[in-house]
């Protein structure tokens, strides 16, 4: 992999100033005050919100406290989903902080996936670098890992160091010279406006003439409605960890340096501010 480590930094330590808020219906002994947190981008609400259970944990009965769960203007967030993919999907055009609103009862079981401990955080995380590892280099990485290999990939997230984690995720993100990239690229694009929850496909990061294929290339195939027409105004805004990347970026370097740490590209694609 071509080493842009300030790239993979920046991306790293990006972090969202949030304001916790407890829902209004909520029954407490006294008034709970807000919580502020920096998020990080690239971790999980259920990794990161142990001091906000606690904060608002302190002022609840103890028998209203059921499973914490957050919502933003009345979309409960997955917490499977990693939070700059929540924030860039829900909340990236809204003045900062973050305004999150913490729920303690009311689950909503057609929404939102029961999480009850991090062991259920780290299985989905690992089945996501598996699954993008089946794409990228047929499995052949991970499975040549060793247990603790695994476990220091989860352990570097969860613990938020940068360098415990890469040591180990550069294999992940290396392929053999005479390839020019991986198998295939493992991305999700999501869209603000639709119900579906996201569009995977197989897609190459090499065409079958050799040139790179760049970002551009694969929303045209994937969510054609995502690129603007030429005579056309621009109605939508392609996010990654909060920019907009230039449409002629090689999808290949897109996947190495700003896939999230479960190693896919999450892609958003929102409706561009009107004002």
């Amino acid at each position: 992999m071509t080493d842009d480590k300030d790239v993979l930094r920046d991306v790293w330590f990006g972090r969202i100033p949030t304001c916790f808020t407890l829902y209004q219906d909520e029954i407490t002994e006294r008034e709970a005050e807000p919580y502020y947190l920096l998020l990080p981008r690239i971790s999980y609400l259920t990794l990161v919100t142990d001091k906000v259970k606690k904060h608002f944990q302190k002022v609840m009965r103890q028998e209203e406290v059921n499973e914490i769960w957050f919502e933003y203007e009345g979309t409960p967030l997955k917490w499977h989903y990693p939070i700059g993919l929540l924030f860039d999907l829900h909340a990236s055009n809204t003045a900062l902080p973050w305004s999150i609103t913490v729920h303690f009862k009311n689950f909503p079981e057609k929404d939102l996936l029961h999480c009850h401990s991090k062991d259920v955080i780290e299985a989905h995380f690992m089945a996501c670098i598996k699954e993008a590892d089946a794409l990228k280099h047929k499995s052949q990485v991970i499975n040549e890992m060793q247990k603790k290999d695994h476990k220091q990939l989860w352990m570097g997230l969860q613990n938020d160091k940068f360098e415990q984690f890469w040591a180990i995720n550069r294999k992940l993100m290396e392929y053999p010279p005479e390839d020019s990239g991986f198998r295939y690229i493992p991305f999700r694009v999501y869209q603000a406006t639709t119900e579906r929850p996201f569009i995977q496909k197989l897609f190459r990061p090499i065409a079958s003439g050799g040139q790179l294929h760049t970002l551009g290339d694969l929303l045209k195939d994937v969510c054609p409605s995502a690129i603007t027409p030429e005579d056309g105004e621009k109605k939508t805004q392609v996010m990654i960890h909060g920019i907009e990347p230039m449409l002629e970026t090689p999808i290949q370097w897109l996947s190495e340096h700003m896939s999230y740490p479960d190693n896919f590209l999450h892609i958003s694609i929102i409706p561009r501010p009107t004002d």
